[in-house]
């Protein structure tokens, strides 16, 4: 459980790193980015074979770093639009 949050950790940091921009986001949100792209990335990645869900491998921690970049997006869009309501 605790390799989990800190792989969500750096998947999340990571993803903002990769983002280009200033995003608004703290620990907890990075954090919670990371958990949801890590999730997202080892089910497609179990759907390609490579190994379970909570499995390292390689593909999982790309794709999940895919997704939380693309979470922080969404994440962004969203609290941009509530900015402006």
């Amino acid at each position: 459980m605790i390799g989990f949050l800190v792989a969500g950790l750096i998947i999340g940091a990571l993803a903002r790193l990769i983002k280009p921009g200033k995003q608004n986001l703290g620990i907890l949100a990075t954090l919670g980015l990371g958990l949801v792209g890590s999730l997202i990335g080892g089910v497609i990645a179990q759907f390609f074979g490579t190994g379970g869900i909570f499995e390292l491998n390689v593909l999982g921690f790309v794709l999940a770093v895919v997704f939380a970049v693309l979470l922080i997006g969404v994440a962004e869009s969203v609290a941009g639009k509530n900015k402006t309501a």
